[in-house]
């Protein structure tokens, strides 16, 4: 049985959403974060050596990174249910944002996130130039950037209602972090499919149920 080390307020939600929609049995170990440096506990060290989540277990296999992972289930337990047929269109666009998710869309907001937390963690002196620092590199490239893939995710969603076209697919799981992340610290009122999107997968029932099993999730 496929077990989930599944870390608070990480990447990991996705995947029990994704073992929800498939409804296949799955075990759920939980790891808090350190509460002042937010980072994973060392205990995911002894299942992985970087110590991350998502990191899944299966047998003898030990799978880590969130795409590697939904690849995986989706071979071995998906029986060829949300991926779109071999050669289609929609595989292509599939393939696309299944990659797109963690490849382009979540650098630019960890980006983000670190360079805003930066001055917090400095001198108390020199605190002010590390806000200076931070609001041109996130007004001059990252500001931009961001905006840029947030505007190409709404055209997307204009061809079909879900990120490969017309039918609901791991891409959309895949997806949902960084639509999340993004949602939470920067808001979606400029991309109103983008926002009606996110509420449509927030009232799936599997992912309601994800997050029963996964525990508080700040992002939903």
């Amino acid at each position: 049985m496929i077990t989930v080390h599944h870390l608070n307020n990480s990447r990991s939600q996705r995947v029990l959403w994704l073992l929800e929609e498939l409804s296949v049995p799955y075990e759920v170990k939980r790891y808090e974060r350190d509460a002042k440096t937010m980072l994973a506990p060392p205990e995911l060290r002894a299942v992985h050596p970087l110590g991350k989540s998502p990191v899944i277990t299966d047998g003898s296999h030990t799978i880590a990174e969130t795409g590697a992972i939904v690849d995986y289930i989706l071979d071995t337990v998906g029986e060829g249910r949300l991926i779109p047929a071999a050669g289609s269109a929609e595989r292509l666009r599939y393939t696309y944002w299944l990659h797109f998710a963690e490849g382009s869309a979540m650098p630019p907001l960890v980006m983000t996130l670190l360079f805003a937390e930066m001055p917090k963690r400095m001198p108390a002196l020199i605190r002010p130039v590390g806000r200076m620092i931070g609001g041109a590199v996130q007004k001059s490239y990252l500001g931009p950037m961001i905006q840029a893939q947030l505007a190409l995710m709404e055209a997307e969603l204009g061809q079909g209602g879900w990120f490969a076209g017309d039918a609901f697919t791991a891409a959309d799981v895949m997806m949902s972090f960084p639509v999340e992340a993004a949602s939470s610290r920067i808001g979606l009122g400029a991309y109103p499919r983008l926002g009606a999107w996110l509420a449509r997968i927030h009232a799936r029932a599997a992912y309601k149920a994800a997050l029963a099993k996964g525990g508080p999730y700040a992002y939903a």
